[in-house]
């Protein structure tokens, strides 16, 4: 018997909002990667674009603001994406894509708890 895989989708990441027209925001991705569904977002301060929200840095993007809610591809061009980005919401903790630089639980709990400050909360049973 053949198993079929699917890759994660947008139910896999956002369990609640309290309305999508209050809570998602279309925004553009910095060139240079492909992004996975339930990537946790940086904005640029300088730009405006958004990357991976990483755990050092002083362009903004340090911090966790977004959380994206489809796969986008910009590794050639800057690309539009669908986020959460703001609250009530919740997403799967489990779910969830970091920077390469978010290695271990304590820069986790961080992105966590900077996505909570915009009322997007990560939960475990979600």
């Amino acid at each position: 018997m053949t198993v079929l895989t699917q890759p994660p989708s947008m139910g896999d990441v956002l369990k609640y909002e309290v309305n999508p027209n209050y809570t998602r925001e279309t925004i553009t991705l910095l060139v240079g990667t492909a992004y996975p569904v339930g990537s946790v977002l940086g904005r640029i301060t300088a730009s405006g674009k958004y990357k991976l929200a990483t755990s050092g840095g002083s362009d903004g993007a340090q911090t966790a603001v977004a959380v994206l809610l489809f796969a986008v591809d910009a590794t050639l061009a800057d690309a539009v994406g669908l986020v959460v980005a703001r609250g009530p919401a919740i997403v799967s903790r489990a779910a969830l894509t970091y920077d390469a630089s978010v290695d271990d639980a304590a820069k986790i709990t961080t992105k966590i708890g900077q996505l909570a400050a915009a009322g997007i909360l990560a939960r475990d049973t979600a």
